[in-house]
């Protein structure tokens, strides 16, 4: 399915200490504070891709992994991505730093309904090289209702809803692993995609 609006929910972690321990983190690397958290980011619907590979500009772009719900007209789903951002671009904006990556999901996806009665059991990892890079339930970001309160979702809409602190920090990879595990139903929604670096001439 195509999509034709696409949000980047972000700052939706529901611990606000962290939240703000958060902001003052990235603001002393240049990264200027939202106006208001969570902050809703529009991109170009055209970003989304389930390739698995991406082309970047450079080599300061990084992928985090989010839980994504898809708006569909038979119903709402639910299913993994990656919110691959250029880090450098973000130190002057963050909505430009979301627009200038393309942002991979996998191709599967799960009725929200058929979660929902056991949300906060599912489990969000991501591997960078076949590293461990992020791991934590997806309710350390805010309900699925909660963010769709906040900006509703019309059909043919796509909203990435918010990720994990890193281990290790963040930092750049040439393949980016991600995984949704519902141990509940015991199964996941994996995508993995390899990142090819375009040099910067100028």
């Amino acid at each position: 399915m195509e999509f034709s609006n696409v949000v980047i929910a972000g700052w939706t972690g529901r611990d606000e200490a962290q939240l703000k321990k958060h902001i003052l983190e990235l603001a002393e690397l240049g990264v200027k504070p939202p106006r208001t958290t969570p902050i809703f980011y529009r991109v170009a619907a055209s970003l989304i891709t389930y390739a698995d590979s991406i082309q970047v500009s450079g080599p300061d772009t990084s992928g985090e992994v989010e839980f994504v719900l898809l708006s569909k007209p038979d119903d709402l789903w639910v299913t993994v991505g990656s919110d691959h951002t250029d880090r450098k671009a973000e130190t002057i904006g963050v909505s430009l730093s979301k627009q200038l990556c393309e942002k991979p999901i996998a191709r599967d996806a799960w009725r929200y309904d058929e979660v929902k009665p056991h949300w906060d059991k599912l489990v969000l990892r991501s591997w960078a090289d076949g590293t461990l890079y992020q791991e934590g339930p997806v309710t350390a970001m805010r309900a699925p209702e909660d963010l769709m309160n906040r900006h509703p979702l019309k059909s043919g809409w796509a909203m990435f809803c918010g990720t994990l602190a890193t281990k290790g920090g963040i930092r750049p990879a040439d393949v980016f692993r991600m995984e949704l595990d519902d141990p509940v139903r015991t199964r996941k929604l994996t995508h993995e995609y390899r990142i090819h670096v375009l040099p910067v001439e100028g």
